[in-house]
């Protein structure tokens, strides 16, 4: 495994462990998914680049803007939570008393 590949793996299993194991709020596990899709996103583009192939190139463009979609709909989320609940915290959400 080439150091290059290397970072980008360490990156993403360090956010999806930011992911399993802080989650006290929702800020940190939107920070922590962006993460993982930036990780994802600049490893694609590199493994694209490697192949060479226009094929190939039109993969990252799609992850980045699923990303993007996934980040608005967590910002509004958040938005949303924390004028109903008065914070962002993820122990105070309860499902069964919406």
């Amino acid at each position: 495994m080439t150091p290059v590949h290397f970072s980008f793996s360490s990156a993403f299993t360090l956010g999806l462990m930011g992911l399993a194991f802080h989650r006290t709020h929702l800020l940190s596990a939107l920070l922590c998914l962006e993460g993982m899709m930036l990780s994802l996103f600049i490893a694609l583009a590199l493994w694209a680049l490697q192949f060479e192939s226009i094929v190939f190139s039109t993969a990252p463009m799609l992850l980045l803007a699923f990303s993007a979609c996934e980040a608005s709909a967590g910002l509004a989320l958040l938005v949303a939570t924390a004028r109903t609940h008065g914070t962002d915290r993820l122990q105070n959400l309860n499902l069964l008393q919406c």
